[in-house]
């Protein structure tokens, strides 16, 4: 008798993959949002370091907007010049979106948040600015309540990653929205301003328990017994690492941007999914697949397509224009409600 083939153990998501169904959307949502004869959005990025893995991203980005019907912009200017360069791009109306390449003083956080804070809210495709991380963070989802017409903006790599894991089928469709990580325990293994922080909040602001795990030790978000509270809340974990923090997580997600990092494969549980986000490999792949159900060893592509879908959205948020068409004016309050 032949024996029976055993499938893999192990299911290798590519970025790409999640990447291709989300230009797609972001594709039909922006000439619906437009109507005819409009012309390419225009997305201006900032490169201000000399960080490779910002390069590769700004040459990723470039090739995905001309493919996909935008204009890509890359202003390569000193640290110095950045701020007068930034302010430049919010008054100039043919601009659509502002991008900036973090970090840029890596030693001083303080200046990398100034120039956050510098570019206009109306064109903040990363979400930066302190007005969407407020909303972020509280768990409000609009700009202009009551009318709730005009989307905060959630910042691309968090988001990407929570795109991720809709496309995985770890959101809970069945549970109401807002609820629908309840029950899920997920690591985050960066807790950086700009990435791991805002990841936590969101995956907890969505009813998950999550671990963050920085070298200053561990916190864990979440909205309480029964997620009954409408935001996260934020408790230090004393003397726990992440021997504590794995065994018990139904996702983990790496974000250490250092090459000799690797998240020790014997700590976490069988069958967990594992997401690799940071510029280098934080699971060793070979061994990971003989332990994770699911394994997506880079999000780039991702990111870039939330890029684009944020820079819809900022579209979308403007006044509307005198004689927009009825099913225009549908399109941009109803872009991306899902988020």
């Amino acid at each position: 008798m032949a024996s029976q083939d055993v499938p893999k153990t192990c299911k290798v998501i590519l970025a790409d993959t999640m990447a291709k169904k989300m230009l797609a959307e972001v594709k039909d949502t922006l000439a619906t949002v437009q109507g005819a004869n409009a012309g390419k959005p225009t997305l201006v990025a900032f490169l201000a370091n000399d960080d490779p893995a910002a390069g590769q991203y700004a040459a990723w980005s470039k090739k995905t907007c001309e493919e996909n019907g935008f204009n890509f912009d890359l202003r390569k200017v000193d640290k110095e010049s950045l701020e007068d360069a930034v302010v430049t791009a919010n008054n100039d109306d043919a601009v659509d979106g502002i991008l900036v390449y973090y970090p840029i003083w890596p030693n001083n956080q303080q200046q990398d948040r100034y120039i956050q804070e510098t570019v206009a809210l109306s064109k903040d495709v990363e979400g930066l600015c302190h007005t969407h991380l407020f909303n972020m963070y509280h768990n409000v989802r609009f700009l202009d309540p009551p009318a709730n017409l005009k989307k905060s903006i959630l910042p691309c790599t968090p988001l990407a990653i929570v795109k991720a894991l809709e496309h995985l089928q770890i959101y809970n469709p069945i549970l109401a929205y807002g609820n629908r990580l309840f029950g899920k325990t997920i690591t985050v293994i960066n807790r950086s301003e700009v990435n791991g922080r805002p990841l936590a909040a969101l995956l907890a602001n969505d009813g998950a328990t999550v671990y963050s795990v920085d070298i200053t030790g561990v916190q864990v978000f979440t909205r309480g017994s029964g997620i009954r509270a409408p935001r996260h809340q934020v408790l230090d974990k004393a003397g726990w690492g992440l021997q504590d923090a794995l065994p018990l997580s139904d996702v983990v997600i790496g974000g250490v941007p250092a090459e000799n990092f690797k998240v020790p494969t014997e700590l976490i549980r069988d069958g967990a999914v594992c997401i690799n986000f940071s510029s280098h490999r934080n699971f060793d792949g070979p061994a990971i697949k003989e332990k994770a159900s699911i394994y997506v060893p880079s999000i780039g592509k991702v990111t870039i397509a939330v890029l684009l879908r944020n820079l819809v959205r900022l579209i979308a948020n403007r006044p509307h224009p005198e004689g927009t068409s009825e099913a225009a004016e549908k399109a941009r309050n109803e872009a991306f409600k899902d988020d």
